[in-house]
């Protein structure tokens, strides 16, 4: 069994990007432990980079995104596009109509 505290990614170690359609993660963890004990002493040293890449959907708004870090848990908002609303067009005639007089 393993005591002391263990650490994860920091904010500083952590970078997100949005290039195109694609959201990358990309961190770095180093931490280093010791536990100390009457007839014993366990060191660990850990060390690790990682990077992850999601193709996000085309209907979002990259250019507004916003990323929060708190307590460990990096949170990314990514709003939708507005959707597309349809406009009406009024048909103007000239003319007879066919069927209509006058």
């Amino acid at each position: 069994m393993l005591y002391g505290r263990r650490e994860g990614v920091r904010k500083k170690e952590v970078e997100s990007t949005i290039t195109g359609d694609t959201l990358t993660i990309k961190g770095e963890t180093k931490a280093t432990e010791e536990v100390r004990r009457e007839d014993y002493l366990y060191q660990e040293h850990r060390y690790g980079a990682f990077t992850r890449s999601v193709t996000l959907p085309s209907a979002l708004q990259s250019e507004k995104a916003e990323a929060n870090f708190e307590n460990g848990i990096l949170t990314l908002t990514i709003p939708g596009a507005e959707e597309a609303k349809p406009k009406t067009i009024k048909v103007k005639t000239k003319g007879v109509i066919e069927g209509e007089k006058r």
